[in-house]
């Protein structure tokens, strides 16, 4: 058969996802930090784009540009009335403006709008928070070892030492691998080390929790040979099996007691007490309110949602200013990715809505009598209900977060597992169950009161709950509730 080339012509059906696709579709699923940084480089990348920090107060005139603007956002608005509740804010941007072409100087090559304040420091952050921010615990060691009086060896020596404490106060960096590395002898290490232990707080620089805990018996004078077996058996004391402990430390039940009283008023991480990087606060995209006749409103947080403009006076300037080719095609691609973001922004905070108001909807059991009445609820049953794909409501749902009046949630805490009901009624959401068997055990006062997984089964059958004993161990363990013997023994150490 001879082998030969020739063209064909055939048609066929397919599922191309496009950049703005993907991007609309990666917008769904960033927090809003996230989402934040993400709208920030492409407002350094699009000059087209800029950040709308006008006053959104409802009674501000606005100029016909941006009446213009809002006509056609009301417009789109319209088109897709079927993705939007009742109580919709306003949509995150779709506005145009030419303001910052009306105050930038002609000719001018220099932008200004980044530049501080002159004359003050009220606006001058950093210089607040390098006054105001708490002292980390490497700036505490290093003041104390400038007085420490070192050789300067045993300065260099100290230094690195202090690079290798973690936030706990612990020290992560080997000594022999220390003394290679800065070509001295390991003995001029350990004597630099021993000085550090010294440094506050009591207990820094040890290697583990054992000479963490020595030191600080050391500062008080409280190491002795009974302690110093409590501090080798440590593993007992974890177990809480007393009678070994009794027995390595050769004390009797009353001295026992003392001396893991006092080891229990030390601190196992004495480096915590200092300020580390701050922690950045939740920030709720949805608001759950509850009004008249036992109706849950349902609304975003507008603080989170960016809120973009597209400069068209400047677009139509630097438009007719463009001469070539590639100049006309970079300003096209620059408004094209602009109408496009805005748009993507202003579905994503739809979207973000309807799947929320659908899951108040769901469980609206839980916002009014509490964390029993929360019913088992999976991605299916949502995206059935607002007629949107599975995976669109787990990317919806992952970061988010939704204000209630019972507290601050992550979207996906509404979704839960469910375990059938003994009567065959309706199943029991897998939380529900988890507080229940929390509940049993806080009720533990005594030995005798003291419940088995096996005896927790047979309450939650009596109550309609259809459920394992391996179950009920799992969301023990994951609750990291310990077992009936662990919680028999610490009662009657209580007692």
């Amino acid at each position: 058969m001879a082998l030969g080339a020739r063209l064909e012509l055939r048609q066929g059906q397919g599922l191309v996802i496009t950049p703005q696709l993907q991007q609309a579709i990666k917008l769904l699923q960033l927090s809003n930090l996230e989402l934040e940084a993400f709208v920030e480089g492409e407002l350094e990348r699009n000059p087209l784009l800029q950040r709308d920090e006008r006053d959104s107060e409802p009674d501000r005139e606005e100029t016909p540009r941006a009446e213009d603007a809002s006509a056609e956002a009301a417009s789109d608005h319209a088109a897709s009335a079927d993705m939007d509740m009742a109580h919709d804010q306003a949509s995150p941007g779709e506005h145009a403006t030419g303001d910052a072409a009306e105050a930038a100087h002609a000719g001018g090559a220099i932008d200004w709008s980044r530049a501080g304040k002159g004359g003050s420091f009220e606006d001058s952050e950093d210089f607040e928070g390098r006054l105001t921010r708490e002292k980390t615990l490497s700036e505490h060691l290093y003041d104390q070892l400038t007085v420490a009086g070192l050789s300067p060896a045993a300065n260099a020596i100290a230094a690195v030492l202090i690079d290798g404490v973690d936030e706990g106060g612990y020290l992560r960096c080997d000594l022999t691998e220390t003394a290679e590395r800065l070509g001295c002898e390991l003995p001029a290490v350990e004597a630099v080390l021993v000085t550090l232990q010294g440094f506050e707080p009591v207990g820094v620089f040890a290697r583990d929790v054992r000479e963490c805990l020595m030191i600080q018996l050391k500062d008080r004078d409280r190491c002795d040979p009974a302690m110093v077996a409590l501090l080798d058996n440590l593993d007992l004391l974890a177990r809480r099996d007393m009678n070994a402990l009794r027995k390595a430390c050769g004390v009797d039940d009353e001295d026992l007691r003392d001396m893991v009283a006092e080891l229990r008023g030390l601190t196992p991480r004495p480096g915590a007490a200092f300020g580390g990087e701050p922690s950045q606060p939740v920030a709720p995209d949805v608001y759950v309110r509850e009004g008249l006749g036992g109706l849950w409103h349902v609304e975003l947080n507008t603080d989170t949602l960016p809120r973009l403009l597209i400069d068209q006076r400047y677009h139509a300037r630097v438009s007719g200013g463009a001469r070539t080719e590639q100049e006309k095609v970079f300003v096209a691609d620059c408004m094209a990715s602009a109408n496009w973001l805005v748009k993507s922004l202003d579905q994503r905070a739809k979207t973000i809505l309807k799947v929320a108001s659908e899951i108040v909807r769901q469980q609206d059991g839980f916002l009014a009598f509490g964390v029993e009445h929360l019913r088992p609820l999976n991605l299916k049953t949502v995206a059935d209900a607002i007629g949107m794909h599975e995976s669109t409501v787990s990317r919806v749902t992952s970061n988010k977060y939704i204000a209630t009046p019972r507290g601050l949630f992550e979207l996906k805490f509404f979704f839960t597992s469910s375990i059938a009901s003994t009567s065959g009624g309706e199943a029991h959401s897998a939380e529900s169950v988890r507080h229940k068997i929390k509940q049993l055990i806080d009720g533990e006062h005594n030995e005798a009161e003291v419940h088995s997984d096996d005896r927790i089964v047979e309450i939650l059958k009596e109550i309609g709950v259809d459920i394992a004993r391996r179950t009920v161990a799992k969301y023990r363990e994951a609750m990291r509730i310990p077992s009936s013997v662990e919680r028999r023994r610490m009662l009657k150490e209580t007692a």
